[in-house]
């Protein structure tokens, strides 16, 4: 499953606060993508949730929020429509390009297929849609509403059972959706698209993925869900969707190392910046990926170790490799290595054994178990070669770093 589910809140269409949810790889991101619920539902429904942990499980991070109205977002559903869930979803996408990094992919089911089809051309970043049981036309909501509608007409407004729970459907929401039309907004996306949809959905008839494949452009696909439900409420249904989305994406979305990372010779390290949050960087240390970032408390992402924490690495892993070299050549048992580092500023003049005495020096404490059949002479001599290791001593000498703007 994902590594990590975060909460977050950002502003929808209307001012009011969306509650979202944002599902990580365990990994850095492949990309990211955003994920629309179908009408009424909310963003922890069993299809929305079960699909963003198996796209996490492929490394592509997914947004999924409650529309303005629904589940825990702020803000009245009764004043909502389909043009401001769209907004909605543009919003949602601004959140992810201002903290994250843009989608790359979005997601809708049932109306919210329809909302990203819509959606789509606002979101220049993306290169791939897909829809999952989607209408063709917003209007197909409507059904829904039949027998109220003559009050509906008649009063503004009138309350409706959906799902098995009340809603109030304005006369105002009925006309957003009657005006609709996604033909031209589909032909003109330009965007890769695949089509989901069950051949027996009870709710939205395959005819509407006939008209969805029909209106795009190549490169498009379809896939059939064979029996499944509307609502993808089996498991293995929801599991089917994602890893051939995933699978199908994969084309589009590129890969990490090729999209993020730069590219180094032997011996060199380039570093530069991925532009997923303020602090975090791609790093190429020759034909090895790594990633830098800082915690979320000091405005990153904490994607990855901080500038500190990798100088601290590379201290620790120059002393561990320093004492196997030592024990193997003094035919020494030592059987494991495990350094611990920290990093501190502290006071010049709380260092004895320093020659500056005025403001803050750097102190990292080294800690340095060792395991083995050795004796005290043995657990000494290696302690000692410590401080002999190359970056140690790189460290404590005198060090020239020369910069130099490149062309």
């Amino acid at each position: 499953m994902a590594m990590k589910s975060e909460k977050l809140t950002f502003a929808g269409s209307s001012g009011e606060m969306l509650a979202a949810r944002l599902d990580l790889p365990a990994g850095p991101p492949r990309a990211y993508a955003l994920f629309a619920h179908c009408f009424t539902c909310t963003k922890d429904i069993f299809a929305a949730s079960r699909i963003a942990g198996a796209l996490a499980e492929q490394g592509i991070a997914v947004l999924r929020f409650d529309f303005t109205g629904l589940g825990a977002s702020e803000g009245d559903f009764a004043n909502t429509n389909f043009s401001s869930n769209v907004e909605d979803l543009v919003r949602a996408a601004d959140h992810l390009r201002e903290t994250r990094q843009a989608p790359k992919l979005i997601i809708g089911h049932s109306l919210g297929g329809a909302a990203v089809l819509a959606a789509a051309g606002k979101v220049p970043e993306a290169v791939a849609v897909a829809t999952i049981g989607a209408p063709a036309e917003p209007a197909h909501v409507a059904h829904h509403f039949t027998e109220a509608r003559e009050e509906i007409d008649a009063k503004g407004e009138a309350e409706v059972l959906l799902v098995g729970r009340p809603f109030t459907i304005k006369k105002q929401f009925l006309e957003d959706i009657e005006a609709q039309r996604l033909e031209d907004a589909i032909a003109g996306m330009k965007k890769a698209l695949i089509v989901f949809h069950a051949p027996r959905d009870q709710t939205v008839g395959i005819e509407n993925a006939g008209k969805i494949f029909g209106a795009a452009r190549h490169p498009k696909s379809f896939v059939s869900l064979d029996d499944a439900d509307h609502l993808l409420s089996r498991k293995v249904d929801a599991i089917y969707v994602a890893n051939v989305l995933g699978a199908w994406a994969a084309r589009y979305l590129g890969d990490l190392d090729v999209a993020a990372a730069p590219a180094a010779r032997a011996g060199t390290v380039v570093v530069q910046e991925t532009g997923e949050g303020r602090f975090t960087q791609a790093i190429a240390a020759g034909p090895h990926k790594l990633r830098a970032d800082e915690p979320e408390s000091y405005g990153g992402l904490d994607s990855g170790p901080s500038p500190y924490d990798l100088l601290l690495a590379g201290l620790g892993a120059c002393t561990s490799m320093t004492l196997r070299l030592y024990a193997e050549h003094k035919k020494i048992p030592l059987e494991g290595v495990q350094v611990t580092l920290t990093h501190d500023k502290i006071h010049a003049v709380d260092c004895e054994e320093c020659e500056t005495k005025a403001g803050k020096i750097d102190r990292i404490e080294r800690s340095v178990r060792v395991t083995g059949a050795l004796d005290e002479d043995q657990r000494k001599r290696l302690l000692a070669m410590a401080d002999r290791c190359p970056v140690h001593r790189t460290l404590e000498s005198e060090v020239q770093v020369v910069t130099k703007m490149a062309d």
